[in-house]
C-alpha cells in the first residue's frame, strides 16, 4: 500500500523534472558507488515514518531557499554506500 509520504515525493521530483535515472557517485567505505536516484528514492520510501518526515522537511526547506536537492540526495546516499 502506497503511504503519503510515496505520494508526495514521486511528486516532488516529478514536479523538480529531477531524472531519477541518473546515477550518483558516492564514495564509500569499499570506493566509488555508483547508486541510481531511483534506487536511493525506494531506500528513503522504505524508512520510518520519522526519517520520512525528516527528509521531507529537509527537502522543503532547501527547495524553499532554491537550492539544488542532488546535494542533500547524495548525502542520503551516504548510508546506503558499501
Amino acid at each position: 500500500m502506497t503511504n503519503k509520504f510515496n505520494i508526495w515525493i514521486d511528486t516532488f521530483i516529478n514536479e523538480k523534472n529531477i531524472d531519477v535515472e541518473q546515477v550518483l557517485e558516492i564514495n564509500g567505505n569499499s570506493g566509488m558507488n555508483y547508486i541510481p536516484l531511483n534506487c536511493l528514492i525506494d531506500a528513503i520510501k522504505n524508512t520510518s515514518n520519522n526519517e520520512q518526515n525528516n527528509i521531507k522537511n529537509m527537502l522543503v526547506k532547501i527547495d524553499f531557499y532554491h537550492k539544488d536537492v542532488i546535494h542533500y540526495f547524495k548525502h542520503l546516499a551516504q548510508a546506503i554506500a558499501i
